[in-house]
């Protein structure tokens, strides 16, 4: 059983971001967005590039 959090519970703390966006911006528009450590972590693993959408985000992070 993974810890990964769900699409929509990322979304919820990259809510205005804008795209395309690289990896570290991910991680600190969810840092300002109050994420918890399990959303940062899977956000923190996400490979170094550009993702130009929340899809491309989500199925990252699915992955």
């Amino acid at each position: 059983m993974s810890n990964n959090p769900t699409p929509i519970e990322v979304q919820k703390f990259l809510s205005g971001i804008n795209y395309p966006a690289s990896k570290s911006a991910l991680v600190d528009k969810a840092k300002e967005s109050g994420a918890d450590g399990n959303v940062l972590e899977a956000l923190e693993n996400l490979p170094d590039r550009e993702f130009d959408s929340p899809t491309a985000v989500s199925s990252a992070v699915s992955g």
